[in-house]
């Protein structure tokens, strides 16, 4: 095997790319960058390893153990140590996880993060069919038209959760409501979990329990659900019987916020009663 083959084992192929990506890390920064004197003229670009492991505060001989590959146990505060001395990005940070065999942790949301005006197109250009942007706590960030219409987030509306447990033309608007109930708190149980230290989920789920007995009683279920995709029905009172594949996908310029995109079901009528509504609604607002 040449040595510019990657091994077939995928253990030591993962151990090869901490290697070198360990190795070019180091070798992009000098002294100077992390605040240590130049020690006169080095044989090879960036910081020594030793350097890396003094900054980080772990052992000489267990850095250069991880940065040869070698199957050593690691922990999340030691990486994070490593990332911080390296000066990694978010993603680089990510990359050092999984190369090292860890879960990375979940990427802290920017507090009242805007909407790029890009993302705002997309939702524009998906009209007349449904979409939002939603952060973590399931927060409405932004809204199509389509979705304002069709699943009544308006103005008011600020939470997809609260809406879904607390507003009544919301509730008049869902077809099986009772039936989706237990699901949508086992999604939001499920996505709390991922951020066992935000106390934000804590808040949101206490508040409901304090106006909602059908909330309530669910939360106090301790079930929990996961998934990305799901079919909702919708009753709209001009547009009648509504279906839709919906879809969730994360944003990685956004930690913790989502797209929801609504597709309309396939024979279900739904694409075409949603061109005649939305058609409707653009003429009546242009007067």
């Amino acid at each position: 095997m040449s040595a510019s083959t990657p091994p077939a084992d995928p253990a030591l192929r993962r151990h090869e790319e901490l290697r070198h990506f360990l190795r070019t890390r180091r070798a992009r920064l000098t002294p100077q960058d992390v605040g240590m004197p130049e020690a006169g003229r080095r044989r090879t670009p960036g910081l020594r390893r030793e350097e890396v492991a003094v900054l980080s505060g772990v052992g000489v001989s267990w850095y250069t153990r991880l940065e040869q590959g070698r199957d050593i146990n690691v922990s999340g505060g030691v990486l994070d140590a490593i990332a911080r001395t390296l000066r990694m990005d978010a993603a680089e940070r990510e990359h050092l996880y999984l190369l090292s065999g860890l879960n990375p942790p979940p990427a802290s949301p920017e507090p009242g993060a805007r909407v790029p005006d890009e993302l705002v197109r997309v939702l524009d250009s998906w009209s007349p069919r449904p979409a939002y942007i939603r952060d973590r706590y399931w927060n409405l960030t932004a809204v199509n038209d389509a979705a304002a219409e069709v699943l009544g987030y308006g103005g008011g509306e600020h939470n997809c959760l609260v809406t879904f447990f607390t507003s009544a033309r919301y509730r008049a608007l869902a077809r099986h409501w009772s039936a989706a109930a237990p699901d949508v708190v086992g999604r939001f149980r499920g996505d709390a979990a991922r951020y066992q230290d935000d106390p934000e989920f804590g808040r949101i789920a206490s508040d409901l329990v304090s106006v909602s007995p059908e909330f309530a009683e669910l939360w106090e279920r301790h079930e929990v659900l996961t998934g990305s995709r799901a079919v909702k029905a919708v009753v709209h009172p001009q547009a009648g019987d509504l279906v839709f594949e919906t879809t969730l996908l994360g944003i990685p310029e956004l930690p913790g916020h989502s797209l929801v995109l609504y597709n309309p079901r396939p024979d279900t009528g739904t694409q075409e009663a949603l061109e005649r509504l939305m058609t409707s609604v653009r003429l009546a607002a242009a007067g």
